[in-house]
């Protein structure tokens, strides 16, 4: 491997360890389900997990349809995005891709990228330090961090999903919630990502449509001292903990039926089921813990979301026609990206003609 290889594969590598080292919840928390209310400390140990049996479509599946936003003879086309979908199901993408092509541009949904201010050796060596940096402070295992009703939980759910590894008893509560809500989400039949993401760039690579990020990027001035504060800096990270292990116990026969909703097209059914109470849970316990504020990304993700809501009018405006993605929840909720676009005059359609 020659040097320019291996400089960008170190910097890649440098680049997911800092994104899940530090701030893996600001970038995979869209992946979480609802949840229901956090069990009470005194709640009975379960023998055995209580989710009722769900089966997830395969095969051949529409999709949710596309929202139509417009203002005069300018239209963006918005695809609502979801985490899990079906793992064996098959996107038709017909309508997508002829919307793809007869577009300008495709816009990708909001996202924050992080870059180390370092040069290629300082990368290099910063890599070492980020051995450890999902570990608890100070050494703790994950029981002695944990409320002990909350911990003979994990141990029931981790045995269940995750098994004999070790290895996570010496993460802290986020990241072993994450381990093992990924875990219980590929037991379900589902995927992170189901490819829709990778399929729409594909699409515009095969019809020549340029596609533009609505990236934030924020720059680690000190990356080796950003390690080192997080890796010594607690995190009020419990109740995250705790709706995971609500969430893998009861809801994911729930979260199966929200990703059959989205692949069967039924718009009804995506709205009457909640998205962001674990969400918000586990991305509050990073962007809210001190170490955050001091690095200065505690309002990182209202300002992807801005980043983006300023593409978008740009796009409206300069193009006839724009293909675009957002996460679910921002198309749905009242308060979302696209209720923003009404709230500026845009005109606003979804795909079973409700306003």
């Amino acid at each position: 491997m020659n040097r320019t290889a291996t400089s960008n594969s170190l910097s890649r590598h440098l680049h997911q360890a800092l994104a899940v080292g530090l701030f893996v919840l600001v970038a995979a928390a869209p992946v979480f389900g609802q949840s229901a209310p956090p069990t009470p400390a005194t709640a009975p140990v379960p023998s055995q997990v209580t989710n009722l049996d769900a089966v997830t479509v395969s095969g051949i599946q529409p999709g949710p349809g596309l929202w139509k936003v417009s203002k005069g003879d300018h239209v963006m086309w918005v695809l609502g995005t979801l985490s899990p979908l079906p793992d064996h199901m098959q996107w038709k993408t017909d309508e997508v891709e002829q919307t793809i092509a007869e577009s300008q541009e495709v816009l990708g949904p909001p996202s924050v990228a992080l870059k180390p201010k370092t040069n290629f050796f300082g990368k290099l060596f910063l890599l070492p330090s980020l051995i450890g940096a999902r570990k608890n402070p100070d050494g703790q295992s994950l029981q002695q961090v944990v409320p002990a009703a909350q911990y003979a939980r994990w141990q029931v759910l981790k045995q269940q999903y995750i098994g004999s590894d070790r290895s996570v008893e010496d993460w802290r509560p986020i990241f072993a919630a994450v381990e093992l809500y990924d875990k219980a989400v590929k037991r379900s039949g589902l995927s992170a990502s189901g490819g829709v993401k990778e399929t729409v760039r594909e699409l515009a690579k095969k019809h020549g449509v340029k596609v533009s990020a609505a990236r934030y990027t924020m720059l680690i001035e000190q990356p080796r001292s950003a390690v080192k504060t997080f890796k010594v800096s607690p995190m009020d990270d419990l109740e995250c903990f705790g709706r995971t292990l609500d969430t893998v116990e009861h809801d994911m026969g729930r979260i199966t039926a929200r990703a059959n909703a989205w692949a069967t097209g039924d718009i009804e059914a995506l709205r009457s089921l909640p998205m962001n109470d674990l969400r918000e849970a586990c991305i509050s316990a990073v962007t809210e813990a001190g170490f955050a504020k001091q690095l200065g990304f505690s309002d990182i993700q209202q300002k992807a979301q801005a980043i983006w809501l300023g593409a978008a009018e740009q796009a409206l405006n300069a193009n006839a026609q724009t293909f675009a993605m957002l996460p679910m929840e921002e198309v749905l909720s009242p308060k979302g990206l696209i209720a923003q676009l009404k709230a500026k005059g845009y005109q606003v359609e979804a795909p079973d003609g409700s306003e």
